[in-house]
């Protein structure tokens, strides 16, 4: 893949480039990361959307619950306070 330039003003490159060296990688290989972090975000959005559409639907809930047995329950492992 070619390499290619980006004009950018002088405060982000150099905010880009503190996130980089603190990660320890180049500045191409940062922003090829932060490229697909922000592509996995979308990705994640549209789920939550998507799973957001599928529990408002009436009774999907009950539907889920009498198929899968519904939510564990929740364990407390943390020593409480006498």
């Amino acid at each position: 893949m070619a390499d290619t330039s980006v004009k950018i003003d002088d405060v982000t490159r150099d905010r880009l480039k503190a996130l980089a060296d603190d990660a320890g990688m180049s500045m191409k290989d940062y922003l090829a990361k932060v490229a697909e972090e922000k592509e996995h975000e979308k990705r994640l959005e549209t789920a939550t959307a998507a799973f957001r559409r599928v529990i408002a639907e009436p009774g999907i809930l009950d539907r889920f619950d009498a198929d899968f047995g519904g939510l564990p329950p929740v364990r407390h492992e943390t020593p409480r306070a006498a």
